[in-house]
């Protein structure tokens, strides 16, 4: 076996780099267009935008516990370094399995959906048709390309997308709030907020949040690690709950109570647009459409980065081929790690493509339930490591940050995903059978993971002591 030290990543990214990349992959544009409606529609009304605030709460419960543990992980692991610390070698690489699958459901969801929107963008303003993914390999060697190069250039890139279309969002919000017509105050109603569907509109709120927790993977990147990840984290988690009760509440108010569910209803797909038109004008809608396809691009490029960092951990650890860990010695870059991930996207989309497979209704909805299903199951182990951490090793004796609002969390997070699991067929818009399928790839790679641990592979973290001095 080779005895070549570990290679490592560098990078000066501070809070901002890191939460502009995090929030990018939450995609807050996307979210707006996509779930909304569907929530409104499909879960608890107009008083869906409390949905938001109550899942941000949940996982600011989470993330006390993962930000406390996270000066304990040096490692840029994020979730299977966490389970590994606090669970072993076996769930730990089991987690590690578990979460490629999943970082790679949400990208490829992402890439049917942009390949689907952009198609309809250009023949919007007279274009040809072309094939979905057509489109969406386009993006995907565009995508390639920043991952192969220095992370900050990933950084400045998503910057400026997310400042953009951030930007329309907040235009509108304050449009709506400006002219006072008919704010909504269902989110303040109690029985509005548990009328419909609130385990519906839990799952739709919930998978929005996606990506947040990703910070940790930067942890190499980082200017200072062990306050920058830390404060990233929350302020990431903050921005975009805020953003999302905000937008959402605004959304409902610029139709008033009633007319808003009815038009989601009546036509999820293009609801967010046609508000928009209706509240900025029509060049406001066109503008808001082209920024759907760069907030879209920048969800890809953002999980692309965090993917890049997962093989490249998992190869520097020899779980995978030792390649996989290798860094670029003048980018500073994954870049074998970077163009594994873009290879494997690659033959996803054109087996999708082969299929016949629709963007939408297919590939967006099954992988972004997948995705949903697994970070749910990821966080909630990393909960269950933080406990079993620090009641093993006593390095923090704070009860709030150890023991109480890891408890919170993890009860948080086991509502959320019983929820899923049972309205999952809603989610993916299939059938039981497909719902049982996808759950059951996902607990394969989990086993997969952890029967691998058995091989002769150091583990992923360096153990931490039984006990280490206050």
């Amino acid at each position: 076996m080779s005895t070549d030290p570990p290679h490592t990543l560098s990078g000066r990214l501070g809070v901002g780099s890191i939460v502009f990349m995090v929030v990018a992959a939450a995609a807050p544009l996307t979210v707006i267009a996509g779930t909304v409606p569907l929530g409104l529609a499909a879960g608890n009304g107009p008083a869906f935008p409390t949905t938001f605030a109550l899942c941000c709460g949940i996982l600011l419960l989470f993330a006390v516990g993962f930000c406390a543990m996270s000066r304990h992980v040096p490692e840029a692991g994020a979730f299977y370094a966490y389970v590994q610390r606090g669970l072993g070698h076996a769930p730990g690489l089991g987690s590690a399995f578990l979460a490629l699958v999943t970082y790679t459901a949400v990208q490829l969801a992402v890439y049917g959906y942009v390949g689907a929107v952009i198609d309809g963008l250009v023949q919007h303003y007279g274009g040809p048709a072309v094939p979905w993914f057509v489109w969406s390999v386009l993006a995907l060697a565009i995508v390639g390309a920043l991952g192969y190069r220095h992370i900050e250039l990933s950084g400045k890139v998503l910057g400026v997308l997310l400042v953009a279309e951030v930007a329309i969002v907040l235009v509108f919000d304050v449009v709506v709030v400006g002219r006072g017509e008919h704010l909504s105050t269902a989110f303040l109603q109690p029985p509005q907020v548990v009328s419909g569907s609130l385990g519906i509109a839990i799952m739709f709120a919930i998978a929005s949040f996606i990506g947040f927790e990703a910070t940790a993977v930067f942890r190499d990147e980082a200017r200072d690690p062990e306050r920058t990840i830390p404060r990233a984290t929350y302020l990431a988690l903050i921005l975009i709950g805020v953003f999302y009760t905000l937008s959402s509440w605004s959304v409902v108010s610029a139709w008033g109570d009633p007319a808003a569910v009815e038009a989601a209803g009546a036509d999820p797909g293009n609801m967010i647009l046609t508000t928009i038109a209706n509240t900025l004008g029509p060049v406001g809608g066109d503008v808001a459409q082209i920024l759907l396809v760069t907030s879209l691009f920048a969800a890809i490029l953002s999980f692309h980065n965090v993917l890049a960092r997962y093989f490249f951990a998992l190869g520097n650890s020899r779980a995978l081929p030792a390649a996989c860990g290798r860094s670029h010695p003048r980018h500073a870059s994954p870049h074998v790690a970077s163009l594994t991930q873009s290879v494997s996207a690659l033959v996803f989309v054109v087996v999708f493509a082969i299929a016949g497979m629709d963007p939408v209704a297919q590939v967006f909805a099954w992988m972004a339930g997948t995705a949903t299903l697994g970070v749910l199951a990821l966080m909630a182990l990393t909960c269950v490591a933080v406990l079993v951490f620090f009641r093993r090793t006593g390095v923090d004796s704070r009860p709030w940050h150890t023991v109480v609002a890891p408890v919170l969390g993890l009860a948080g997070l086991l509502v959320c995903l019983w929820l899923t699991v049972s309205n999952f067929p809603t989610l993916i818009g299939g059938s039981s059978g497909l719902a049982a399928g996808i759950g059951a790839v996902l607990v394969l790679a989990f086993v997969l993971g952890a029967v691998w641990s058995r091989r002769r592979t150091p583990d992923l973290v360096t153990p931490a002591p039984a006990v280490e001095a206050a």
